[in-house]
């Protein structure tokens, strides 16, 4: 089916199509000049020390848990059993690397109106038991870290950023991913930007840096300097270091091909995200207020990954009726994520526990929808919107 507003459009212009054509040319397809120069760009835009680039976001996450069960830092090192926080709505590679690193899993609400965490629930939730909480940040809007970062206080609890979805956004004017101790982002088709497949990982501390290079590469030492803080001095001698594995990593490295493409999307990504900003303002204009329906409401500056339609509490309105207009309309909508995780059948192989009630969780995975944003004036899909006003 063909929307006239779908959830995507493609963010390329004739320089990703001129940069893809130079890697086939060169005949060198994997991870090379192209991907470390992308990382470059990258670390720059944000504002951060290092960046290593991976295959896809899901990876990026994966890598991030990992890293923090090598490093010899006791105050970042994670171990099984150890309990991380995490908000009930998110995507399902947020959840699967600390599962599978044996980790404690708790389930937080979260607030209705950000789709962030429900701040005063979260303050609840921590504990002495506490070792981490994975921030995620959703449909673009970044968390309340001054919030965050007070519920935590003096505690020795590292704090993570899944900020797949909200690349560009910004807090107090610091870069959303860069708050905690590693981001993970993706450059996934439907993302910000698009590298095809792709996902990034920042980071200020130099030790998680080198552990990343290692993991994203089988664990092996080729990729790092000679003296590092992985490992023992490398050899000097390449053919003896060539097979030296030092950690028990992944394959998750990108192509050349990706790289080259985010070289040229991070030259766009700011006038990408101020388009969308200026949608996001035309929207919160035509649907404050609405009587049936919630509009994400704004946490310092968000980069409006999508437009989220949440149904209010004692509304006669139902979800289906709502998607029903919407179609009708053209436009193309999904679940909000992946609604109230905690209820998915996959939970049952997790470490897990609920705190509290996931009221407003559940609320979403019923009664909540996004539409899409994109980099482009969309006055005729706000025009659209906003009719839904009294017309369902």
């Amino acid at each position: 089916m063909s929307f006239k507003f779908p959830l995507a459009t493609a963010t390329w212009g004739q320089e990703e199509q001129d940069a893809m054509q130079r890697v086939i040319s060169s005949g060198m397809y994997t991870m090379g000049a192209n991907v470390q120069a992308f990382e470059r760009d990258f670390a720059q835009y944000v504002g951060s020390k290092h960046c290593v680039m991976v295959n896809s976001g899901s990876s990026a996450i994966l890598l991030m848990v990992a890293a923090l069960f090598y490093t010899k830092n006791p105050a970042l090192k994670l171990q099984r059993g150890d309990e991380v926080i995490v908000p009930a709505v998110s995507w399902s590679t947020t959840y699967y690397p600390l599962y599978q690193y044996g980790l404690k899993i708790k389930f937080v609400d979260i607030d209705l109106n950000t789709l962030n965490y429900d701040l005063d629930q979260l303050e609840q939730a921590v504990t002495d038991k506490t070792r981490a909480i994975m921030a995620v940040n959703l449909l673009g809007n970044p968390n309340d870290f001054g919030r965050i970062q007070q519920i935590i206080g003096e505690r020795n609890i590292v704090l993570m950023e899944d900020n797949c979805e909200s690349m560009g956004a910004k807090y107090h004017g610091k870069h959303a991913g860069t708050f905690g101790v590693m981001g993970g982002y993706s450059t996934f088709f439907s993302h910000h930007i698009s590298t095809m497949e792709g996902g990034m990982i920042v980071t200020d501390d130099e030790e998680l840096y080198q552990i990343l290079l290692s993991l994203r590469a089988h664990g092996w030492t080729r990729n790092l300097p000679k003296q590092n803080l992985v490992c023992s001095d490398k050899s000097d001698d390449p053919f003896e270091e060539s097979f030296r594995f030092v950690l028990p990593g992944y394959n998750v490295r990108p192509l050349e091909m990706e790289g080259a493409l985010g070289i040229e999307q991070v030259k766009r990504l700011p006038m990408l995200i101020e388009e969308r900003r200026k949608n996001g303002k035309m929207l919160q204009a035509a649907l404050a207020n609405h009587p049936d329906l919630i509009i994400q409401q704004e946490i310092g500056e968000s980069s409006w990954f999508g437009f989220s339609l949440v149904i209010r509490p004692g509304s006669k309105l139902t979800r289906k009726a709502l998607v029903i207009k919407l179609n009708e309309l053209g436009f193309e909508c999904r679940p909000i994520v992946a609604g109230n995780f905690a209820k998915n059948e996959v939970v049952k192989y997790f470490d897990s526990e609920v705190h509290g009630i996931l009221k407003n969780a559940e609320h979403i995975d019923q009664n909540g929808l996004f539409v899409g944003n994109h980099h482009y004036p969309l006055p005729e899909a706000i025009a659209a919107l906003s009719c839904l006003r009294g017309s369902i």
